[in-house]
């Protein structure tokens, strides 16, 4: 995954150019979890996509002729962890700032980057407020979190589902979901009843949906605990035989999901962000991605990758200044692995945004748990 730096502390990673060089390396700083309470297979993943980008740039003769670097700090899904290793990044010379999945860690990055005036491209992070303030220094490709949900808000009205439960943990991202999805149901007749599982054990979630009558629970909580225990709780209950589970942050994504629940982990409708039919680049970049993670890539891995393809575009575009880096955030035009990536002002939210990457809501088929089936699109 990485190898060790001659700067203490340092781990990095990322072949060698093309060709020899004793120019310098250009650093880019890199936020992953890769261990616990972070999601740890995302960011396995992501970093996987970033790995990946790195070896193209470098085998194309890297930056101006500098060999593009990762310096990897993992986050443990500590936003204080993070924030600090945004510092000590800083210190060690990196041009910018790439990477994170979970939200709130994103954001206490994201911030400590604006302070310092790091450009900071945010991978897979997609609450809305991921900076107080409109900060020219951070740019974001995971679409924002009132994009993708009121998307899957509109999945649930097709499928016929007004009457919402969603089991949920405390956490900014975790509220802001509830009321995104509040806001996109209830003009339509919905109701959404929050189901908190600071309280309630799996079993008692089941009499909650029986008495509230619904028929859509969605998981707005951790992963392994508390959602697997409430997905097998709930699937062993005849009363909820009709009931769907959802789970919209994207659990299902992953191969632990499925080692986790089995047959039980298929037909959890969640968010994924990517195309229908990914082109020649993307079709190779699975491929590649495929072989480096000796399985199915998730789109967070693509995510990692197009994350690089933006950065090396930038680098060569303005230099390893940083200002400049910044600054050039609106004139990006890359073809990225899922799309052709543009970075735009959009109302509401704080950071220059990709608008938008594809946005399906998906699950595993029961029939085949290792098949992905389309079932709505943004």
């Amino acid at each position: 995954m990485s190898t060790p730096s001659s700067r203490p502390g340092a781990a990095r990673t990322g072949g060698p150019p093309a060709r020899p060089t004793d120019a310098p390396s250009v650093l880019i700083g890199v936020l992953v979890p890769l261990t616990r309470p972070g999601w740890a297979e995302a960011g396995r993943h992501l970093l996987a996509g970033l790995e990946l980008g790195v070896r193209e740039v470098n085998d194309a003769g890297g930056i101006g002729g500098r060999p593009l670097e990762l310096v990897v700090r993992d986050t443990a899904a500590d936003p204080q962890r993070a924030a600090a290793a945004v510092d000590e990044l800083a210190g060690l010379g990196v041009v910018a700032l790439a990477g994170e999945y979970h939200s709130v860690v994103a954001r206490a990055a994201a911030a400590r980057a604006d302070a310092l005036g790091l450009p900071f491209l945010c991978s897979s992070a997609v609450l809305d407020a991921l900076t107080e303030q409109p900060t020219e220094w951070v740019a974001r490709l995971a679409p924002a979190q009132s994009h993708g949900w009121r998307i899957y808000a509109e999945f649930l009205l097709r499928a016929g589902h007004r009457r919402i439960a969603v089991a949920t943990q405390p956490s900014v991202y975790w509220a802001s979901g509830a009321r995104i999805l509040r806001d996109h149901l209830t003009p339509h007749g919905g109701t959404v009843t929050e189901l908190d599982m600071r309280t309630l054990t799996p079993a008692a979630v089941c009499d909650e949906l029986v008495d509230n009558r619904a028929t859509a629970l969605l998981l707005l909580v951790g992963h392994p605990e508390p959602a697997v225990p409430i997905v097998e709780s709930v699937r062993r209950d005849e009363r909820l035989a009709e009931v769907l589970i959802g789970a919209p942050a994207g659990q299902p994504e992953f191969a632990e999901w499925a080692t986790a629940l089995g047959d039980d982990g298929a037909g959890v409708p969640f968010l994924r962000y990517l195309p229908e039919h990914l082109g020649p680049l993307g079709t190779r970049v699975a491929t590649a991605l495929r072989e480096r993670l000796a399985g199915a890539p998730s789109f967070v891995a693509f995510e990692g990758y197009d994350t690089i393809a933006v950065l090396a575009e930038v680098l060569r575009s303005s230099g390893v200044d940083q200002a400049r880096t910044a600054g050039f955030w609106p004139d990006v035009a890359v073809e990225g692995s899922r799309g052709h990536i543009r970075f735009s002002r959009v109302p509401g939210i704080s950071v220059w945004q990709w608008a938008w990457t594809p946005v399906h809501v998906v699950d595993r088929d029961p029939a085949q748990p290792d098949r992905f089936r389309i079932l709505h699109t943004g």
